[in-house]
């Protein structure tokens, strides 16, 4: 028996690299697993194989959670597919990284509404299925930027930590139906995205970090794996930092 066994979960923005760990680790604790993807069909076919092969129900479905209308839609078809919501980890997320002063309105609104607005869209359209059964366990993906800002990336430094202010207040309204809201907040985290930075700039940023490595996606995904399952079952509220000890 995993952790997760029995349980239906949603993971956005799965088609690579920390989404796609979450999803996996889901399933090798047993959870039946419903994800999404926006332009990556290909990815999105071979990770849904990939999580059938575990041996559990699995499905993908191409979506934008930045779209209030895709995101009502994509939580009805996966109560129609899996029965029940039991777990909802909002992770998608992107960068478009400038120093503010040169920072273009569109790049703003991108960030803003695929890292933020995607998070409201989903969390609100899954509060009725939720608040029905009186359970359930929702994690958003923040970051250690959102917690204390990072130069060239104030759209997304912003969208993390409104998912922070986000998560907490979610808390607040929905514990007395049994509705847990957490927050995982990754450090510097080893993924597609990092392979193409400087060696020596990678170094530098390691040994600042007191346990003196990145993290790995399975990191991350192990710490939301904890949240959904029922040994946090009296924690709420709460962002659990990933990040090495980062910021301590």
């Amino acid at each position: 028996m995993g952790l997760l066994t029995g349980k239906n979960i949603l993971v956005t923005g799965a088609s690579k690299g920390i989404g796609k760990l979450i999803a996996l680790r889901c399933a090798e604790e047993g959870a039946n697993v419903g994800f999404t993807f926006l332009s990556s069909i290909e990815k999105g076919l071979a990770l849904e194989a990939e999580l059938l092969s575990l041996g559990v129900k699995a499905k993908g479905y191409q979506s934008d959670a930045s779209n209030s209308t895709a995101a009502e839609e994509l939580l009805n078809n996966f109560i129609a597919d899996f029965g029940t919501l039991d777990g909802l980890v909002n992770n998608a997320g992107i960068t478009k990284d400038g120093l503010l002063m040169r920072m273009s309105e569109e790049n703003w609104d991108a960030v803003i509404n695929t890292n933020l607005k995607s998070v409201f869209n989903l969390t609100k359209s899954a509060i009725k299925p939720l608040m029905k059964q009186k359970y359930g366990s929702i994690v958003n993906i923040t970051s250690v930027v959102g917690l204390r800002g990072n130069a060239g990336q104030a759209n997304y430094a912003a969208s993390k930590a409104g998912i922070i202010g986000f998560t907490k207040s979610v808390a607040l309204e929905l514990g007395s139906r049994n509705i847990r809201s957490n927050a995982v907040a990754p450090g510097f985290i080893e993924t597609e995205m990092t392979e193409v930075l400087d060696p020596k700039v990678v170094q530098g940023w390691k040994d600042s970090i007191p346990l003196k490595r990145a993290g790995t996606p399975a990191d991350v995904a192990n710490a939301v794996v904890f949240l959904i399952s029922d040994l946090s079952t009296y924690i709420t509220g709460q962002v659990i930092q990933v990040d090495g000890g980062m910021l301590t």
